[in-house]
């Protein structure tokens, strides 16, 4: 089915190239300390350009998965070239994305790809469609916490490791809000084609407030407690600890200044 697609359709965006770039650059200012004083700035910039790489490759995951579900159409709506520009809501997809994580340290899931569903046949490959997404953000979570849970941290500068964690952080705040079954989100996409129409019907005028719901209820403390933990579990499953994540939104926070990491480290 991919060969119906034109070569300039599934080339690899200069954009998408242009943030693995701005990421390789900044991860290496934050290993080897070229940065300096401005650690915390490198940091910043690892982690956004990080998260942002990562909110394309969710997206991606949405519109290949619908490509070889029967929806051709995402090659020429630029889908399958990773480029954020591209994307149907790129203020929902990137922007409050990114606003979300500087104001909280939280990986809000933002709307992106425009999928037909009519051209898709069968409740599991709707299904698979919306799990793509959130199931690329475990994978991301997966790789960047790599060093802690195969004990290669061993030469590994604080800073540099502080920046996995946090963006280990925000993988995992992602997959877990997106997997919540409200509509607008992709939970509610998972379980959507199982619904019957006139469930569908009732739940469809409430979509386009899902998100924003979903992210009000976080600021209510025993809500916002009960994620948080929720998160930091998955995390200690990967070997990422409290105290890690700490410091990595501590560092990216630059413009609070350099943060004063106590020499011993501990749990948080």
């Amino acid at each position: 089915m991919t060969t119906a697609i034109p070569r300039a359709d599934r080339r690899v965006s200069p954009v998408f190239l242009a943030l693995v770039a701005v990421l390789a650059v900044s991860g290496w200012a934050v290993w080897s300390g070229a940065a300096g004083s401005g650690t915390g700035f490198a940091v910043f910039v690892f982690v956004v350009s990080g998260w942002v790489v990562s909110l394309c490759l969710h997206e991606y995951a949405h519109a290949r998965t619908a490509l070889h579900s029967g929806d051709i159409s995402v090659g020429a709506k630029g889908y399958l070239t990773l480029n954020p520009l591209r994307y149907t809501h790129a203020l929902l997809s990137i922007v409050l994305p990114v606003i979300f994580v500087i104001m909280g340290g939280i990986g809000l899931p933002g709307g992106a790809v425009f999928i037909e569903r009519g051209r898709i046949r069968g409740r599991w490959r709707h299904s698979l469609i919306s799990a793509a997404g959130p199931l690329t953000n475990i994978l991301f979570a997966a790789v960047v916490s790599a060093p802690f849970w195969l004990h290669g941290l061993d030469g590994v500068p604080d800073p540099f490791r502080y920046a996995l964690a946090f963006l280990a952080l925000l993988q995992v705040t992602a997959a877990i809000l997106n997997f919540v079954p409200v509509p607008g989100l992709d939970g509610y996409g998972v379980i959507e084609p199982w619904l019957s129409s006139d469930v569908r019907r009732q739940v469809e005028p409430f979509a386009p407030f899902g998100l924003l719901a979903v992210f009000g209820l976080l600021w209510v403390p025993e809500i916002n407690q009960v994620f948080f933990d929720l998160v930091h579990t998955v995390l200690r499953a990967l070997g990422v600890s409290a105290w890690d994540g700490y410091w990595g939104q501590e560092f990216f926070r630059f413009w609070q200044g350099a943060p004063q990491v106590p020499r011993t480290g501990g749990v948080l």
